[in-house]
């Protein structure tokens, strides 16, 4: 006989009780099918993301530390929806070429743009989606682009590996879509034009002064070659002030802090990506996370420092002296961040020659000289646009030239920071140009200085990598991911400035 008064020793439960269970059970349901759909969605996402095998290719160079080294590539391929760049154009090429070097710690990245008409060794690369593959050919040479173009990203990252020696762990490309949807997702980013810039090949088209641009416009500038000097090489300075916008950008509005937007972010990116095989989405969360609250001055975007190529004077080719930037990333030496406050005197530097632009052109006959003079003004302040050698290899004095009475506080501060080059009026410049003469007085200095570098004692037991003394910037010239849009100038003169 049922009885009313409920079970023995179980207390009755009252009707919002159970209610309020139900509710809670509900929501339990609803939420474990929520993280389950989105999981859902992100799998699906990290798994449309083209995978390229890069197992079988060559040895590869040894690895010496825990370090990352990511080949990123910008391609030019107008397949799909990439064939409003322009569908006449058959083949893919590697637009841009960038070794990612993120340091053991994590507490610095450096970006090393390889211009993409460097020549390299041909060397043999199987045919690889649609790619015909290339057969090695001994004593011949190729633009690096070109490596791209015959055997897909397989066959860059071995070039690139058996050139530099360093030991690439993954790669990422990523086409003009991609390119576009990424900077949309970001809220846009900041540039900054000297003048006025009309170009009908990279669509650009903006008044001088500072703009805030989205995909489209941001790809323009990236693309833009036909302006300044019209040259590869600045069209990479142009395109590392770009990138750390991007980097400000992403920090300003924490995007990798905010798994959301970081989503959306990835979302837009995959449909137009590929990477290596190895690159699980364990090891995307490590890089990210690496990255998570690394502030922009840590990272520092450096151009690999190139000299004419003599048979062909549309490439370039890299000088003996770059294995030391290939040595420094592959033990990961040198690229500690950069000291964060910038001195008084520096900001005086360089509001004084941010209108102008300066070339380091070696007159002494000394290999070398005129890079570590640049390097040196670079460090103090001034923005190098390139490095030469002069006709003649008898100055003995330095020399500063500047073209035009505008520019002799510029042309007077840059002689002062090289110990007292002299001054010289050239009118034969470009308005904007002052040209620097190294003589043989500045390389006695120089040989002096590092004499006295090698005879000081050094602490016994003590790394290169625990104690760096230089930045690849320092060293090199380039900048980093804080650099400000507007003192970009010299990524900009030349004959078609203005254009």
């Amino acid at each position: 006989m049922p009885s009313h008064m409920g079970e023995p020793g179980r207390p009755r439960l009252s009707t919002r009780t159970r209610v309020f269970r139900w509710i809670a059970a509900g929501l339990a349901v609803i939420l474990v099918l929520a993280c389950l759909t989105a999981y859902l969605k992100f799998r699906s996402v990290w798994d449309s993301i083209t995978r390229v095998n890069v197992a079988n290719l060559g040895p590869a160079p040894r690895k010496f530390t825990n370090a990352m080294n990511v080949l990123v590539i910008g391609s030019d391929t107008r397949a799909g929806a990439n064939q409003r760049f322009g569908r006449h154009v058959t083949g893919q090429r590697s637009d841009t070429i960038i070794i990612l070097h993120i340091s053991r710690d994590g507490h610095a990245v450096v970006v090393l743009s390889i211009p993409r008409d460097s020549v390299v060794p041909v060397i043999a690369c199987p045919p690889a989606d649609g790619s015909p593959g290339q057969a090695p050919q001994p004593g011949r040479v190729e633009q690096i682009n070109a490596t791209f173009a015959a055997g897909g990203p397989g066959c860059l990252w071995e070039t690139v590996e058996q050139t530099t020696h360093i030991h690439l762990d993954h790669f990422i490309q990523l086409d003009f879509i991609g390119f576009e949807k990424v900077i949309d997702d970001i809220g846009g980013v900041s540039i900054c034009l000297p003048f006025a810039i009309h170009d009908p090949r990279s669509q650009l088209n903006l008044s001088r002064g500072r703009h805030h641009v989205y995909g489209h416009e941001a790809l323009a500038f990236w693309r833009a070659r036909y302006i300044g000097e019209g040259s590869d090489l600045q069209r990479i300075r142009r395109d590392q002030y770009l990138m750390a916008s991007v980097l400000q950008a992403a920090r300003h509005r924490d995007f990798v802090g905010s798994p959301s937007r970081l989503v959306s972010v990835i979302t837009d990116a995959a449909k137009n990506m590929t990477t290596d095989a190895g690159l699980n989405l364990q090891t995307m969360i490590t890089i990210v996370d690496s990255l998570r609250h690394l502030p922009p001055g840590a990272v520092q975007f450096v151009e690999l420092p190139t000299v004419p190529y003599p048979a062909n004077a549309n490439w370039v080719q890299w000088p003996a002296a770059d294995g030391a930037i290939f040595n420094d990333l592959a033990h990961d030496l040198a690229v500690q961040r950069p000291a964060k406050p910038e001195s008084r005197g520096q900001a005086l530097v360089e509001a004084a020659t941010a209108s102008v632009s300066v070339r380091v052109i070696n007159g002494s006959g000394e290999a070398g000289v005129a890079n570590v003079a640049a390097s040196e003004l670079t460090a103090k302040g001034v923005t190098v646009a390139l490095t030469g050698t002069a006709r003649s290899h008898a100055y003995q004095t330095s020399w500063v030239e500047y073209a035009s009475a505008a520019n002799r506080n510029a042309a007077t501060t840059i002689a002062g920071l090289l110990g007292g080059a002299q001054l010289k009026l050239n009118p034969t410049l470009r308005p904007a140009d002052i040209r620097v003469v190294v003589g043989s007085d500045f390389a006695s200095k120089h040989r002096a200085a590092s004499a006295s570098a090698s005879a000081s004692p050094t602490q016994s037991g003590t790394s290169r990598s625990a104690t760096p003394k230089k930045t690849l910037t320092g060293q090199y010239g380039g900048i980093t991911g804080s650099a400000k849009q507007c003192r970009a100038n010299s990524a900009f003169a030349g004959p078609n400035g203005g254009n």
